[in-house]
């Protein structure tokens, strides 16, 4: 099912990726990520690449910009409006964990997919949001009015807390709808979001892994891509078309504002804009900082998941049911393992603790003589400082984070803490019940997706790293134990997940339907708990001095970055992505070191196809499609006898942009951005234009599987489609 090689070709291409250095590549990449409300200071640099549209097309206070088409999806992704009747399109894994909910051995939408052949046959998702952005503006004056620059600390922060509580009720009370202030630069701006947030979604259209997550772990944060990374769903809302829980009496969401769509087509140079939620980035950290990333949490990170995957992807490749289980959590996993192995290469690339440390001489020149800005002569030092003696403290608890609660038993321990503070509340008998039986059904969905077997392997893969690297600064109770049992592991995983509570349900409500308010003693002597509970008395410990660390870099990192900004005035600096509303533009451009080539930006079906292998689960296409693709039955979509796939931009984007709508220079969606290329995930804190790039499913190619591939042409009916 899952596999960490492919052909030559993926070899090859990936080497020629790694080592050239682009010399010959023009740097036209755009860096940053705006405020959609500040985009009139951009219009200028916009239109000379090809924007035709005024930008109050794309952002107006008046409720009739684009922003009012783009979604928060869920808690971290981006999604898009695309018909009158709420359809919403993102992407394949943004999507992966509600279908996950929806999915058993019965119905394996992994395996299948699913298209709803009419809007009866929508499937509500329980627990699934989207959110709107309406309007935003800027309130910094109300909320650091008479706060003295220097004011650092728990008063400061407390100030603050205070004045965004208060401001966030006035605006709700004037506007009727929600309202998230969030700090910019570091606190040295504060905006707000007024929002609307839709609680009754309902999943549309999903394809099968083998379009929508084609090429798994191998083609993942690389490029050429072949994925058709991309899933709907609906809004519904109530008579009013306002927000509601989930009815049957709901309704589609009538939408307004909403993406016409483009089947015509791109060619490179074209002009492209994302409209998204990227979630974080940290451009303007000292080189101290970038190191702990690049030296310590990236590495330790890699390794351990690198070996949890291993243990999960033998037991997935064993069975379906697990495989159902697992896939989504694996997903998740995968997907930043591979991420920071990109980020860690491009950082080596380009020297990019080097240039920090370049930058950072010319700023201690600058700060050394600025009169403005008094306190800027001692920020770098003062890093310095505090970074020179955390290392190894970050190093420890980025082990205990990774390894020891990456184990899925030792991570639920926390809940059986939560079922220990009941008996500790004195209720009565009845009382106690009742709030037991709470809190272990709040478990379902642990216990749904989850198997002992599985978490054992890694139990013992991952406590073998664990003692091989932190043998010297190790809980007592994990020594202890390891010693009752000759420093061997399996026996003492043996023992812990035999006479735990936490592998079964069943298991666990027969001890808590029995319990009476003076019984925890089963809690109190499950290993599991007692694992979870020694770790965290062990993190307690460096927990202070890291807390203490990192609120001494929040605040300066504040002075610093607002020092920056007055080093260099004439610069229109953007804020560090947040997880809020931005927009981001450049154009489509390929990444080839060697020139022009049929890959160079764009990939089609034909080159997936090619690369066809059913004794690998990522890299097998569905029979469908490989008939589809026989016949060149394209429809309206293909183009020449060929059926674009995906295309690479050279837009800003970053975790959050997952889902963004991808539009051409008059606004219209030509595709879904899903990933970036491998060495350009170091752009969430190093852009460099010559290796950062955006990729997106062609529009095209989606319709081509509604239509096609998925028998749902009723939903492409609904849609409004130009240039073809």
């Amino acid at each position: 099912m899952f596999s960490k090689s492919k052909s030559n070709y993926l070899l090859i291409k990936g080497l020629i990726f790694i080592f050239c250095n682009f010399c010959n590549s023009p740097a036209n990449a755009k860096e940053g990520m705006w405020i959609p409300a500040t985009l009139k200071a951009h219009e200028k640099d916009m239109r000379s690449m090809g924007l035709q549209i005024p930008v109050e097309q794309l952002y107006n206070k008046d409720g009739t910009g684009m922003n009012n088409a783009v979604v928060l999806f869920g808690r971290g992704c981006t999604g898009e409006v695309i018909s009158p009747q709420g359809l919403v399109l993102t992407n394949h894994h943004c999507g992966y964990g509600s279908v996950q909910g929806l999915s058993s051995t019965e119905h394996d939408y992994f395996a299948d997919g699913f298209f709803a052949k009419n809007i009866n046959e929508e499937l509500p998702v329980n627990g699934l949001t989207v959110t709107f952005i309406r309007r935003i503006e800027n309130v910094t004056d109300r909320i650091l009015a008479g706060i003295d620059n220097t004011l650092k600390g728990a008063i400061r922060d407390s100030i603050i807390a205070r004045r965004i509580t208060a401001a966030e009720k006035d605006i709700k009370a004037s506007t009727k709808m929600d309202a998230m202030i969030k700090p910019y630069f570091e606190g040295n701006q504060y905006w707000v979001a007024i929002a609307e947030t839709y609680r009754d979604i309902r999943l549309v259209g999903f394809p099968p892994n083998g379009i929508g997550a084609f090429g798994g772990d191998v083609e993942n944060w690389m490029w050429p891509r072949h994925t058709g990374d991309f899933s709907m769903f609906r809004i519904y809302a109530d008579a009013d078309n306002k927000p509601a829980g989930y009815s049957k009496n709901n309704k589609p969401y009538r939408a307004d504002q909403y993406f016409k769509i483009n089947a015509g087509g791109y060619k490179e140079g074209d002009f492209t804009l994302v409209y998204g939620f990227p979630g974080t980035t940290q451009e303007y950290i000292s080189s101290y900082e970038l190191k702990q990333v690049y030296n310590i949490t990236d590495p330790i990170s890699i390794d351990a998941r690198t070996r949890k995957l291993d243990v999960w992807t033998k037991h997935m490749n064993a069975s379906r049911d697990i495989f159902i289980k697992y896939t989504s959590k694996r997903a998740g996993v995968a997907n930043g393992w591979k991420k920071w192995q990109g980020e860690v290469l491009g950082l080596k690339l380009n020297n990019a603790t080097g240039k920090k440390e370049q930058f950072e001489k010319a700023f201690q020149k600058w700060a050394d003589t600025s009169k403005e800005y008094p306190l800027a002569k001692t920020i770098l030092p003062q890093m310095k400082e505090a970074a020179s003696n955390i290392d190894p403290l970050i190093t420890l608890d980025q082990y205990n984070k990774e390894a020891v609660l990456g184990i899925e038993l030792i991570q639920q321990g926390a809940e059986l803490g939560k079922l220990l503070n009941c008996f500790r509340l004195n209720l009565d008998e009845r009382a106690l019940r009742d709030t037991l039986t709470k809190v272990v059904n709040s478990m379902d969905g642990f216990f749904k997706n989850y198997d002992a077997a599985t978490d054992k392997d890694v139990f013992m893969t991952l406590m073998v790293l664990y003692f091989n690297k932190c043998d010297e600064t190790l809980p007592p109770m994990f020594e202890s134990e390891y010693k009752a049992y000759g420093q061997d592991m399996k026996p003492w995983a043996q023992d812990v997940y035999s006479n735990t509570l936490l592998t079964s349900k069943e298991k666990l409500m027969s001890v808590i339907t029995k319990a009476t308010a003076a019984d925890s003693a089963a809690i109190i002597r499950d290993p599991a708990w007692q694992l979870y509970n020694a770790m965290n008395d062990h993190r307690k410990t460096i927990l202070p001095q890291l807390s203490a660390y990192y609120t001494r870099m929040k605040y300066l990192n504040r002075l610093y970055t607002q020092a920056q900004m007055g080093m260099n005035k004439k610069k229109i600096f953007y804020p560090n992505a947040n997880l809020t509303l931005r927009t981001t533009y450049g154009q489509v451009k390929g990444l080839d070191p060697d020139g022009p080539a049929k890959y160079s930006f764009q990939t089609t079906l034909g080159e997936a196809v090619a690369l066809d292998d059913t004794t690998q689960e990522i890299f097998t296409v569905p029979k469908k499609l490989k008939e589809l693709y026989k016949k060149k039955d394209y429809g309206r979509w293909g183009v020449n006898g060929t059926m674009p796939l995906a295309f690479v931009a050279s837009n800003h984007t970053s975790g959050g942009n997952s889902g963004s709508p991808v539009l051409n220079a008059k606004g219209e969606l030509i595709g879904t951005n899903f990933d970036r290329a491998y060495e350009g995930t170091m752009s969430d804190y190093y852009f460099d234009p010559n290796r950062c790039r955006n990729i997106s499913v062609d529009i095209r190619y989606t319709l081509f599987i509604v239509e096609k591939f998925g028998d749902a042409g009723w939903l492409i009916d609904e849609m409004k489609i130009v240039g073809k």
